[in-house]
């Protein structure tokens, strides 16, 4: 392999592995606003209980995704140094504003929120427990809207040529709120927000199938539903929009994650299929001109297809830009479905008779987390082969001087220590469920009622 192909090989890898914690950090930290605000509401301990555990299981979340995350900039350096080159000016003011703002805010709440119990009032725990999910959110915010600057430049300007080509800010708030940075924002909070709570369905769904901590568990599972409820059905206006976004400003991205290769014809909705890179054509069961009525509301109105842009301007990947988007949009509806019928029954007073319905909420977690990888890598295979969209190709980005041996060492190294992290985050959280809310209560035979 080449450099290029292992510095990206190398870079997804650690990316992806690293996203599977803010999701759940952002996600869970929505959830134990709401438990401690219930507690501060009503005064009923069985709120501060679940607090209390979720908020370890959310430290534990937290550490690692620190350590995860730290190496990615690093790698910038090392792998991508013409790309950071072009574009430090642009990325720089937003990783060091979420360094500076977001991350000390959230570590700084953190540590109120991990031993401030009995040693602030309620309500400045509360505050805390809102400023730890606040800077996990605003954090969020400056890598997106770094990530959506690649997607849709806007406020800036080329200086010089060649390697020594950069992009300087004209209009910090352009670059900010570029074409694609509030919804992509948008969207990926909401797929946070579904990572957290259905981790906390799964969790306490385990418990109601073991009759374990039944009263509490039927607390938390309610509250985690109306979350995962409501923001799975927001996402398909946030999504419609997002690929509103695509459509206007990612003309062949779009057609990639549809397969549309005809240069100026009606495009189809793909509900499942598979796309022949080599016959340019689609195997699969789609809605006739389904992509044209979403794009323009008019089932006969024409899409650019892949044809229309030069070959080197086009995904390599077609059909896994297709494969990827569409996982995404198949967990999304199913989420939809789940959550709803959920709800009926919560409605109905029946949910937590159905133990076959428990059991897919035990196993749902790891859902959002697929959905939230896939999505990613569509978004990320779609733009290629450009990393600063029209500007900048993937190929002409990664360092000249770093061997392919060197790249390849390296992530080796990082799939071992990777894989150790991992294998630690598991067997922490593990035993934390294992272990149960009971010992989070100061005392356990006040506890027992809640049991």
């Amino acid at each position: 392999m080449d450099v290029e192909i292992l510095a990206g090989i190398q870079f997804a890898f650690t990316i992806a592995f690293h996203y599977i914690y803010p999701p759940l950090s952002i996600g869970i930290g929505l959830i134990m606003v709401i438990m401690e605000g219930l507690y501060l509401k009503t005064g009923h301990k069985h709120y501060e209980v679940l607090t209390r555990f979720w908020l370890k299981i959310f430290a534990i979340t937290f550490g690692i995704g620190v350590a995860t995350g730290i190496i990615m900039e690093f790698e910038f350096g090392t792998n991508w140094s013409v790309y950071s080159k072009y574009v430090g000016d642009i990325f720089g003011s937003a990783l060091a504003a979420e360094g500076l703002f977001a991350f000390g805010l959230e570590s700084t709440f953190l540590g109120i929120l991990l031993f401030g119990w009995n040693r602030v009032s309620p309500k400045v725990h509360f505050i805390s427990a809102l400023g730890v999910f606040l800077g996990s959110m605003f954090s969020a915010v400056r890598i997106v809207v770094a990530n959506s600057w690649q997607q849709t430049p806007a406020g800036y300007h080329i200086v010089g040529e060649g390697l020594s080509a950069r992009a300087e800010v004209t209009n910090f708030w352009a670059m900010v709120f570029n074409p694609s940075s509030v919804d992509r924002i948008i969207h990926v909070w909401q797929g946070a927000f579904l990572a957290g709570a259905f981790m906390v369905l799964s969790v306490h769904a385990y418990y109601l199938l073991k009759g374990r901590y039944v009263q509490i568990s039927k607390k938390a599972f309610k509250i985690a539903l109306f979350v995962a409820t409501v923001i799975s059905l927001s996402q398909l206006v946030s999504g419609h929009s997002s690929a509103d976004g695509v459509a206007k400003h990612q003309p062949a991205k779009l057609a990639a994650m549809e397969g549309h290769y005809e240069e100026s014809a009606a495009a189809d909705l793909y509900l499942f299929g598979w796309v022949n890179n080599e016959t340019r054509k689609v195997t699969g069961m789609g809605i006739p001109g389904g992509l044209s009525f979403l794009v323009h509301q008019d089932f006969e109105k024409p899409i650019k297809g892949l044809n229309a842009f030069p070959k080197d301007e086009i995904p390599t990947q077609v059909n896994a830009v297709f494969q990827f988007y569409h996982i995404m949009i198949s967990i999304g509806m199913f989420l939809i479905l789940l959550t709803l019928y959920a709800s009926y029954l919560w409605w109905r007073g029946t949910l937590f008779d159905k133990k076959w319905l428990l059991k897919i909420f035990a196993f749902s977690v790891l859902l959002p987390q697929i959905a939230n990888q896939v999505g990613w890598f569509a978004a990320e295979m779609g733009r290629q082969p450009w990393v600063v969209y029209g500007h900048l190709k993937t190929s002409e980005a990664f360092s000249q001087e770093v061997s392919a041996n060197q790249i390849l060492f390296s992530l080796v190294l990082f799939l071992i220590v990777y894989t150790i992290l991992f294998l630690l985050f598991l067997y922490s959280l593990n035993k934390k469920i294992k272990h149960g809310p009971y010992e989070e209560a100061e005392n356990p035979d006040e506890f027992l009622k809640y049991t």
